[in-house]
């Protein structure tokens, strides 16, 4: 009898690849729960499979005390397409705002509705709010069953327009904004315009920040648009909202699925222009600033130091600071300006270091060529910040501009 000859492997490494595309449509409608308008059952039954599906809805609870109705309607719209979904359960009511992100209970309570409604990965979870509110949600949904379908319904300016059309999730955690999160796209994105109109001025403003912020980076003729129609919209113009909405939700999608990194594997974040402050004060003010508000602080903040580098002209510089004051936003608060040692819990250059673990790699921030053009960086002077935090007093307070020094 011969001997049976072993089978030996080489062991070099097995190279995988795993293609993956995700599609999603953003859907731009009004009364979107009313009898009358299908959209909704008829994206829940576009995939052809079995129906009724199950649904669970998370709603903010700031936007019931404007929408009084809103729970009966979603009740009556489940039973009127009956034959496209049903109700799971009680819809979830979240707090509104950054405090939504902050309670680790209420991702605990989600899932927990989630489970004893029987959902699976063919079932679909309603997030029905702010950004904030959609992020606790959408990070929900993604950790359940290792993801279920996510419909968001965004009921913001800044939602419709940025943070509800991306595949960010997250809440925050140790202090840190969007510390725990995903990449998880939603399945949609129903945007019902009827939602902004119960909106406070605050609210109502702070979603055009983002607007600013993609034409800065990407589109000087948005930029443009933003500039002439700043009266406008600081004055609640919807049909140039609903022109503002749409042009900046493109913007943001033909980034994501252009940019060639989706999932932010890299240590680069264009989309995030004047986010490294922004960020750090909404911590400092306790979120006292709405997400917006921050933002356009940070942009303001970013453009007065690419100014100050050299890198953006003095005309462009104060173009873009009297855009942002036109739309209604202060672009100060004394917390900018608080001399803290570098390690201090209240240092506003926290910031910085926090950004770059956040994204891993070496520091890079997106700063201003042009309107229309950024440009990355890797490193920044900290004493040309400060002198740029001045100059942004100055010119909140209406007072002269401090000399420049180099």
């Amino acid at each position: 009898m011969g001997t049976k000859q072993k089978t030996k492997f080489n062991l070099q490494p097995i190279q995988q690849c795993v293609p993956v595309t995700f599609h999603y449509d953003i859907h731009f409608t009004k009364g979107l729960f009313e009898w009358d308008n299908p959209m909704l059952a008829q994206v829940v039954a576009a995939d052809r499979e079995a129906s009724p599906k199950r649904i669970v809805a998370v709603v903010d609870a700031g936007l019931l005390q404007h929408h009084q109705d809103l729970l009966d309607k979603i009740d009556a719209y489940a039973n009127q397409y009956y034959d496209a979904l049903t109700l799971g359960a009680e819809p979830i009511i979240v707090p509104a705002g950054e405090a939504a992100k902050n309670e680790p209970k209420l991702l605990e309570t989600i899932h927990s509705q989630i489970n004893e409604a029987g959902l699976c990965r063919h079932s679909y979870l309603l997030a029905i709010g702010g950004g904030a509110v959609l992020d606790l949600a959408g990070y929900a949904a993604a950790t359940a069953h290792r993801g279920i379908r996510l419909i968001r319904i965004p009921t913001t300016v800044l939602a419709q327009n940025d943070s509800g059309v991306g595949v960010k999730n997250g809440i925050n955690a140790f202090g840190k904004k969007n510390f725990l999160g995903t990449f998880a796209p939603p399945y949609a994105v129903l945007n019902d315009f009827d939602f902004l109109t119960s909106l406070n001025n605050r609210d109502w403003r702070a979603g055009a920040a983002e607007a600013v912020k993609v034409g800065l980076i990407q589109d000087a003729d948005f930029f443009d648009f933003v500039n002439t129609n700043a009266e406008a919209i600081a004055h609640r113009d919807m049909d140039t909202m609903q022109q503002l909405i749409y042009r900046c939700a493109q913007l943001h999608l033909e980034h994501i699925a252009n940019s060639g990194d989706a999932f932010e594997t890299g240590s680069s974040r264009p989309l995030d222009f004047g986010h490294w402050a922004a960020h750090r004060l909404e911590h400092l003010t306790n979120y006292r600033l709405r997400h917006g508000e921050a933002v356009a602080m940070g942009m303001a903040l970013d453009s007065t130091y690419s100014y100050l580098a050299g890198l953006l002209s003095r005309s462009e510089w104060q173009r873009i600071l009297n855009t942002l004051t036109a739309l209604g936003f202060t672009l100060y608060v004394p917390e900018l300006a608080e001399q803290h040692p570098p390690g201090h819990p209240r240092c506003l250059f926290r910031g910085l270091s926090e950004f770059q673990e956040h994204l891993g790699g070496e520091l890079t921030l997106m700063l201003l060529q042009q309107i229309g053009q950024g440009v990355e960086v890797h490193e920044v002077d900290v004493s040309l910040y400060k002198q740029a935090i001045s100059m942004l007093q100055a010119f909140t307070e209406n007072k002269p501009m401090p000399a420049i020094t180099q």
